[in-house]
């Protein structure tokens, strides 16, 4: 069964659990081992490793399918899946350490918000860092730190420091319930935290300076670059679940004091045609990108600067399209998409948590258009 067979498998089973992911702010357990064994948090992992090392274009589609169902459950996995992606810089024998059992579940957060302390053998890491998703779910956490040693801080050659992502099993972490939020609840993303953790140097890696071990056109994707395609993947299942509920209400409901149908209205026609288009539009571009990306990464081993920009704007104008979609469906569903059982303010909700993340926010748009206008840009979340 191909990924994208086994998340198209499993929707039912989402939709029929998100009420209650929603309730406990978490997937089930349950639902975290199908997703597993369905293998969606190792698409990203080498195959030498005993992952899927799938294309980008079957990473998104997998995804969107899974958010369509429920948002949560698409970001949980997307989030796993793309955590999954530093197997690729790691080398063999702590990758198969930490990959080697096929339902692992990793996670964690790329913000630099832990120390670390250059010790004999490795480091010693303590830190508190946000937006843990799914972290009750997984067996380790990653957490970005700025790395001392001998009492200076590590710095890039523009003088910034140089951010370093340490590896650690999830039970030298504690939790700390942080996610009570109105967008994306059931994603579980709470603050995490450590206190004086040894990790050794095998298990820490620089985004920004490293290189894969890996080979293969997959790790020549930008680590962030893959991350905003899959935020991107999210909102795209987030706008299609939005739309296909509003056409069934559309089908359903006369509004009060008229007697037909929301359908049959010319106003709602109009909009449901433009947040197709808004939709499908922000799909294609994303799903062209890739493409493209993927043929160049495939051809010469790299992503030129030019379409690893583009990648990022792709993602960015597909999660804000998949909103401008949403809110269009919730606003033609107009009462009605405002109660708690409503699927429409679910996707509301959870689409606006979606576009404040940094990778896919407005603001992504300045980095890119300096790149598009050959403006001198720091350019390394590219």
């Amino acid at each position: 069964m191909t990924p994208l067979a086994g998340a198209l498998a499993l929707a039912p089973r989402v939709r029929a659990e998100a009420d209650r992911i929603e309730r406990e702010r978490r997937l089930t357990p349950e639902l975290v081992q199908a997703m597993a064994a369905a293998g969606v948090f190792r698409l990203l992992v080498p195959r030498a490793l005993g992952g899927l090392e799938v294309e980008p274009t079957t990473f998104v589609t997998t995804v969107e399918a899974l958010a369509e169902a429920d948002g949560s459950a698409g970001w949980c996995a997307m989030i796993a899946a793309t955590s999954a992606v530093i197997a690729a810089y790691l080398a063999e024998d702590v990758a198969r350490e930490i990959y080697g059992r096929p339902d692992v579940v990793t996670g964690g957060a790329f913000a630099p918000q832990g120390t670390a302390t250059v010790v004999q053998g490795g480091y010693r890491v303590r830190g508190r860092w946000a937006f843990g998703s799914g972290c009750e779910s997984c067996h380790w956490l990653m957490g970005g730190t700025v790395v001392t040693d001998g009492g200076r801080t590590r710095a890039l050659p523009s003088g910034a420091p140089d951010p370093r992502l340490m590896l650690f099993p999830a039970g030298e972490a504690r939790v700390i319930d942080t996610w009570t939020v109105s967008g994306l609840r059931g994603t579980g993303s709470h603050d995490f935290t450590v206190e004086d953790v040894f990790v050794p140097a095998g298990r820490s890696i620089s985004l920004v300076t490293d290189r894969p071990r890996a080979s293969g056109a997959l790790y020549a994707f930008p680590v962030f670059g893959l991350l905003a395609t899959g935020i991107a993947s999210v909102a795209l299942g987030i706008g299609r679940r939005a739309l296909d509920e509003v056409t069934t209400l559309a089908g359903a409901k006369t509004p009060a004091l008229g007697r037909r149908l929301l359908r049959e209205r010319p106003m709602i026609q109009v909009r449901v045609a433009e947040a197709e288009a808004a939709l499908g539009s922000a799909r294609a571009f994303l799903l062209e990108t890739i493409d493209a990306a993927w043929t160049a990464a495939g051809r010469e081993g790299a992503i030129p600067l030019a379409l690893r920009a583009r990648l990022r704007l792709a993602a960015t104008a597909s999660a804000l399209g998949a909103a401008r979609a949403v809110d269009a469906a919730y606003e033609a569903g107009g009462a009605s998409s405002i109660y708690a059982t409503s699927a429409l303010q679910r996707c509301f909700r959870d689409v606006h948590a979606l576009t404040q993340h940094m990778l896919v926010a407005p603001a992504t748009l300045e980095l890119v258009g300096r790149v598009l206008l050959g403006v001198e840009t720091d350019v390394g979340m590219l």
